[in-house]
């Protein structure tokens, strides 16, 4: 298993001990650095090549948003705040995550598997080719491409510059944001539903206050700011 250099950065003593203790539970992290400063953690950001970033926000001095700008360069950030207010701020500075303290172990597995799935991304580089008619799309995967039909995709995930296109059967990953995808004629059948989802209206067969359910039973998440788009997820 590949392994991930990590940082974790956060001036509350229990905090910081709660997130070292959940992090130690995945052996691909390797913990290059703790710190209860940003002053302390800018140092190692010359010595050592991180690959996640683990920040609190409120802080001392620098804060975490501020020492995000600095780190720019490290692939993934992931913001753990007791402040939810801040979560638009940190997704302007390229955060694959926002985790509200207190930090619960569920809550924290689920983000090392988008920590995962964005790095098998970011390493297969993917890249969404182009499209033919109106209901066939061409992926390159390694040498060659892979022909998808549009029926037989369920839904859209994004991943910071990637976004994930999920059939039935299979999983594709493509070099290109969930937003830029949506503005192609091609998906103009897909409607967001989250920051991070879209989903291809005519698999709506149910809708919750927190999700939507598709064809299958496979649920999405549904954000507060897209529930005013319900009534054109109803299904016909």
């Amino acid at each position: 298993m590949k392994s991930f250099k990590c940082l974790i950065l956060d001036d509350d003593e229990l905090d910081r001990l709660s997130l070292l203790s959940n992090v130690k539970r995945f052996p691909e992290f390797e913990i290059a650095g703790v710190f209860a400063s940003a002053s302390d953690a800018l140092a190692a950001l010359s010595a050592t090549a991180f690959d996640v970033l683990f920040l609190d926000i409120d802080m001392p001095g620098m804060n975490g948003l501020e020492f995000r700008q600095a780190a720019a360069n490290v692939p993934v950030c992931i913001f753990i705040s007791a402040h939810p207010q801040h979560a638009i701020e940190t997704f302007a500075l390229d955060t694959l995550d926002f985790i509200v303290k207190p930090l619960k172990s569920e809550r924290f597995a689920q983000t090392v598997q988008r920590i995962h799935d964005y790095m098998e991304l970011r390493e297969k580089a993917s890249l969404f080719e182009s499209s033919l008619g109106a209901d066939v799309i061409y992926i390159k995967e390694g040498y060659g491409q892979t022909k998808v039909k549009l029926h037989d995709i369920l839904y859209l995930e994004a991943l910071k510059d990637y976004t994930k296109i999920v059939t039935r059967h299979k999983r594709h990953c493509v070099l290109s944001n969930l937003g830029t995808l949506l503005k192609e004629p091609t998906f103009a059948s897909f409607l967001r539903i989250h920051r991070s989802f879209a989903v291809q209206r005519q698999f709506v067969e149910k809708i919750l206050p927190n999700e939507v359910v598709l064809h299958g039973g496979l649920s999405v998440p549904l954000g507060r700011s897209y529930k005013d788009s319900l009534s054109d997820l109803m299904p016909d």
